[in-house]
């Protein structure tokens, strides 16, 4: 016995389209919340290097300068650096705010990077 033919007329199903739709979704929420972390690890990255770099910089004025110059153009905005150099270890930490408004979704984050190296 043959089974009784199907419709082929190119339509889609509307649950493809809504697995589809939740797709977009979530990829348009996600990049727009990673450009957030992006930010975040490219600072951190900067703030790790200067303090690896510490040995060799005795000021720590200018370390403060080229972190503030770095986060201004990562940010757009420069926050305050916090540069505690010890007998044997530099640590480097600052906090800022970075906020997010979506549709349906309005978010302030909070975040805290630090960088830690051995003098």
């Amino acid at each position: 016995m043959v089974a009784p033919e199907r419709s082929r007329r190119g339509g889609s199903t509307l649950g493809c389209l809504f697995s589809l739709g939740l797709f977009v979704a979530a990829l348009y929420y996600g990049v727009h919340i990673g450009e957030v972390y992006l930010r975040y690890y490219r600072l951190l990255d900067a703030m790790r290097f200067q303090a690896l770099m510490a040995p060799t910089i005795k000021d720590d004025a200018v370390i403060d300068r080229r972190l503030v110059a770095a986060a201004d153009s990562i940010l757009g905005q420069t926050p305050r650096f916090r540069i505690d150099r010890g007998s044997r270890r530099i640590t480097i930490q600052t906090e800022y705010s970075d906020r997010v408004e979506l549709p349906f979704f309005k978010h302030t984050f909070l975040l805290h990077p630090r960088a830690e190296a051995g003098l």
